[in-house]
């Protein structure tokens, strides 16, 4: 294992990003109660119209993305190694009609330093710290606050290709999941690695697609290639729960929580997106229309959880849910060449990211 340093020389920061990073703004509107959602039917919400604008391009597929905590910035991971960073106030700007005199550039930092594919990638809860998990085993930890900084200061050895990364809500820990079957959890400060001691019995093929905390930690969850969703105990690191064949034999792509940690939303290469009841493991409500059977697609919440957004691979669209009545409100065509790879939606405001095979990378607001 690779020594850790101390978190005040972790988080020594400069001054280059704004007061106030990590700060969560409070929400637009309360979180939904899933809990009447199975007897839900009539009248689903309207999703409003969005304008989209391409962002920029990588030199290869655009293969993750991820807001930070307080909505004002994005990053991107490639195929091609690299990882750019967004300022959203930016975007915003370049989107606006008259920004006719000088080009605005939303691209405040471009970091190198993997050899391999980014996989993942997660913003530190209350420091300007990013990292990434990618193919090459390792997860970095980049310092956006430093304008000149283009490589990581900080790396952390794993044994597996690292499919997947998530902060603890403190902010000292960090969850990797891989092609290992069980999570890998390490102490921020120490990169001291733990597994769990208490393991289901799980087969040859339990790769983790994703693993993702709850909003307090007390819980995270894993999507795997076997098809299984689990849900872990935060503090035991023993496995609390396994929904096997939650998409059939199909493997399952992503799975996050909704924010009272009640429920978890998955999304599998059975072309379902699914809600799941925590507490009894049974699966409560489907979401269908939309076919994902070759790539690694994302299912997110919008900000409000009103509605979900997933990918039809085949149609290249983005297909939206109502969260409630599961009634789909819409479908939009992605104005990616070819279907996205990877959707996340700001937690803040009406605002979501489209990554592509295409390379491209693609900003989605609420029309005013």
């Amino acid at each position: 294992m690779l020594r850790g340093v101390s978190s005040t020389v972790m988080y020594d920061l400069g001054a280059s990003i704004p007061a106030g990073y990590g700060s969560i703004p409070a929400p637009r509107a309360a979180s939904i109660d899933f809990s009447a959602v199975q007897d839900k039917k009539g009248t689903s919400k309207n999703y409003r119209k969005h304008e989209t604008r391409h962002l920029s391009e990588h030199k290869n597929v655009a293969r993750c993305a991820r807001f930070s905590p307080d909505g004002r910035f994005v990053a991107t991971g490639s195929a091609d190694t690299s990882i750019k960073l967004f300022e959203i106030s930016k975007v915003k700007q370049m989107m606006l009609p008259d920004t006719k005199d000088a080009p605005v550039r939303p691209v405040i930092r471009t970091f190198y330093d993997h050899i391999q594919p980014i996989n993942d990638l997660d913003f530190h809860p209350h420091n300007t710290i990013l990292i990434s998990g990618a193919k090459d085993h390792t997860i970095k930890f980049f310092d956006f606050s430093k304008a000149t900084a283009k490589r990581a200061f900080r790396f952390l050895q794993d044994t597996h290709n690292v499919r997947s990364v998530n902060f603890h809500p403190s902010g000292d820990f960090l969850l990797a999941g891989t092609d290992h079957p069980i999570p890998h959890l390490y102490d921020v400060n120490t990169f001291q690695c733990y597994l769990s001691a208490n393991v289901p019995d799980i087969g040859v093929n339990g790769a983790i697609n994703q693993v993702r905390y709850s909003s307090t930690g007390s819980l995270y969850v894993t999507a795997s290639k076997d098809g299984a969703v689990r849900l872990w105990d935060g503090v035991s690191a023993s496995c609390a729960r396994s929904i096997v064949g939650a998409h059939g034999t199909a493997e399952v792509t992503s799975a996050i929580f909704t924010k009272d940690q009640r429920f978890v939303l998955s999304c599998g290469k059975d072309s379902s997106v699914k809600l799941w009841e925590v507490g009894s493991g049974r699966l409560i409500k489907q979401y269908v229309g939309a076919t994902h059977t070759q790539l690694r697609c994302q299912v997110v919440f919008n900000d409000t959880e009103e509605f979900i957004l997933s990918i039809d691979d085949a149609s290249n669209e983005i297909v939206i849910w109502d969260a409630l009545t599961a009634e789909k409100v819409a479908r939009w065509p992605s104005n990616h060449v070819g279907a996205p790879r990877w959707l996340e939606h700001s937690p803040t405001e009406a605002a979501f990211i489209s990554c592509g095979t295409d390379r491209s990378v693609r900003f989605w607001k609420e029309a005013i």
